[in-house]
């Protein structure tokens, strides 16, 4: 699943198209695609792993789900979920969830939990952090209401970071920790996008996939953990359970 990072690299991508008239729209999604032809698009925005595509009344949100894709120009033998044709140029949407938003995006969406906002709030991070102790920090970072565009890779390569067991609860935090992981998410971000936009993402992972700790040179463990179910590699050595 495509993270913030990703989505952000996605939304630069596609700035040729800003202030175009979309004029064929093509694609097996059930949402009525026909009122997007011969509509302009005024802006592309993102919110975590949402792509939004505004128009003047409406925005079409796509989210890339677990498998989902796009091409630039080009298409994919495979029929698209969501077409748009330019004058000059295409932009295809492939294996996603398609929807068309009427509300104002301000009323939608809290920019301030994008982690690739210059929005983005370390205060209020916290805030919500704290208004739920028993969640462990596996389940926290993959919560898209305190870290919108988190996702699996940020979750494991983080908490490796700040030296955190992904089982901890986060009420057990010690304020340091706590602060490490909110500052080392929004850091991390950012890396992510400059090595994502290099092709050279994975060569930087320390834990996520892997299975020696790059510190202790033991094997990692990989569990599926929290509420979330996801994978989780770490370190039983040099990551702390706090519980």
């Amino acid at each position: 699943m495509p993270e913030g990072p990703s989505i952000v690299i996605l939304k630069e991508q596609v700035q040729q198209f800003k202030g175009k008239l979309v004029t064929e729209v093509h694609g097996n999604t059930k949402v009525d695609k026909e009122r997007l032809r011969n509509k302009k698009i005024i802006d592309f925005k993102s919110w975590g792993k949402h792509f939004l595509i505004c128009f003047k009344d409406f925005t079409v949100r796509i989210h890339l789900m677990l498998f989902g894709s796009y091409r630039i120009d080009e298409r994919k033998p495979t029929d698209a979920r969501l077409g748009l044709v330019f004058k000059n140029g295409e932009l295809n949407f492939y294996a996603c969830s398609v929807v068309i938003l009427e509300e104002d995006l301000d009323e939608i969406y809290d920019w301030s939990a994008d982690i690739m906002s210059d929005s983005w709030s370390n205060a209020k991070a916290k805030k919500k952090l704290k208004a739920n102790p028993d969640q462990l920090v596996c389940d926290a970072l993959l919560d898209q209401n305190i870290f919108a565009g988190s996702g699996n890779i940020v979750k494991n390569e983080v908490l490796f970071r700040i030296k955190v067991h992904p089982a901890s609860r986060v009420g057990a935090l010690p304020e340091k920790k706590l602060n490490e992981l909110i500052n080392e998410t929004h850091k991390y971000a950012f890396q992510f996008y400059d090595w994502k936009k290099k092709f050279e993402l994975k060569k930087h992972w320390q834990a996520h996939t892997k299975m020696i700790c790059p510190r202790c040179d033991i094997p990692l463990k990989k569990e599926y953990l929290g509420k979330t179910n996801r994978r989780s590699f770490f370190c039983t050595n040099c990551q702390e359970l706090y519980t």
